[in-house]
């Protein structure tokens, strides 16, 4: 018969009470075998007078927190939890190997706190700039359904599929960047160093000069002056401007309406909130998490006021007995196809996997329209570059035809 060892032990029940005690087994894994049973999440587990398992596992091998720290972080997690190593051990080796030394701090303060007690949902909690309220709720889900392992599963998977949302939408948006950059930048050339040049030639001549070289020479004479700089402070005073207004209630409104009517980028917002929307309240119901919670934490981190007043909205006419689909419709912000495929989740039962094939089906639209959108803009911006450059060097050139037929 194997030697037995004494243990001592902390864990919570589903309830979210903490208890501790001792227990005799052979191995730290008949001792989490047996609370497992007895409906306990061990949160640490050690021999009387030894280490415990995370400070003999602690050994294994700065800046802002980035997606991509927190899809590491989760996955770790969500594969310790699943191998079955208690709460705490799992916190105290992701604290030592993690190499962003701010969430390595975070983990810390997170281990402290379920140490001292408190439910890992809340200790999340406590530190909002890291975990969002979408993150903390869904922890909180698994944590009381006693599948925190597949739950994390799912957040994993979700903030992966969000962080390559964005990546579409910034890929889309660097080529016209770098076009307008660089057309701006040679016309500013032209117009700053080289159009001086010509002018001072062409006064020494006299003469009158063509229409097209007296508007290049116009244009260059006032870049170079000191009105230049008032239009420059009047372009960054604007932005700024614009800035402050969208950060009031009624600014965010108002720019968000316009960007979502926009004709080129329009569409492919709404888009993106559409896949947003549904992902994530997807996500959150298929975790448990209640529908009126789910769509209080949707509106907060829809990213757009409209998109988030009509899920209010919707919230309220649910709470009233009403369904979800038809004050969406209502809304007049998501597309008919999709309120009609959230009616038959809803009648059907699975909601959530409808949602989520929504989501899915809008990620590939997503796609889609960013190329196409980048095929469209590309063109336009080359012909917008040669038609500008080709109308200044052409301006420059017509005075020197003049003067060669002249003398001709």
């Amino acid at each position: 018969m194997a030697a037995t060892t004494t243990f001592s032990w902390s864990g919570k029940t589903k309830d979210g009470k903490v208890q501790k005690g001792q227990t005799a087994a052979a191995n730290k894994d008949e001792v989490m075998n047996i609370l497992r049973k007895q409906g306990i999440m061990v949160t640490s587990v050690s021999s009387s007078g030894g280490m415990s398992i995370g400070q003999k596992l602690s050994g294994m091998g700065g800046g802002g927190v980035t997606e991509k720290d927190i899809i590491v972080f989760t996955r770790q997690f969500a594969t310790m939890i699943d191998a079955g190593l208690p709460l705490v051990q799992c916190l105290e080796i992701l604290e030592n190997q993690t190499e962003n030394k701010t969430l390595a701090k975070v983990i810390g303060l997170v281990r402290g706190d379920v140490e001292a007690g408190s439910t890992y949902a809340d200790a999340l909690g406590k530190h909002p700039k890291v975990f969002d309220n979408l993150y903390v709720n869904l922890v909180a889900a698994g944590e009381v359904g006693g599948i925190l392992d597949t739950i994390l599963g799912r957040l994993t998977a979700y903030i992966e599929k969000s962080m390559k949302l964005k990546k579409q939408i910034k890929s889309a948006m660097v080529y016209p960047a770098v076009v307008m950059t660089v057309a701006v930048g040679v016309i500013s050339v032209l117009m700053i160093f080289v159009i001086p040049m010509f002018a001072k030639m062409f006064s020494d001549l006299g003469g009158t000069l063509p229409l097209p070289t007296q508007i290049v020479m116009s244009i260059s004479y006032f870049m170079t002056s000191k009105k230049m700089i008032f239009v420059v402070a009047a372009i960054i005073g604007t932005f700024f401007g614009i800035k402050s207004f969208y950060a009031t209630p009624k600014g965010k409104l108002l720019i968000d309406k316009l960007l979502l009517k926009a004709p080129i980028f329009g569409p492919l917002i709404r888009k993106v909130a559409v896949s947003k929307f549904t992902r994530t309240l997807g996500t959150l119901m298929g975790a448990g998490v209640p529908i009126m919670d789910g769509l209080e934490i949707v509106a907060r981190t829809a990213g757009n006021k409209v998109v988030e007043l009509a899920v209010m909205d919707t919230r309220a006419s649910i709470s009233e007995g009403k369904n979800l689909s038809d004050p969406l419709a209502k809304s007049g912000v998501f597309p008919p196809m999709v309120t009609q495929m959230i009616s038959v989740g809803e009648s059907t039962g699975a909601l959530d996997a409808m949602l989520s094939k929504i989501a899915d089906f809008y990620d590939d639209e997503v796609d889609n329209a960013v190329g196409a959108m980048t095929a469209a803009l590309e063109p336009m911006l080359m012909v917008f570059l040669g038609i500008s450059v080709g109308f200044i060097i052409i301006a420059m050139y017509l005075p020197i035809f003049q003067l060669a037929s002249l003398v001709g």
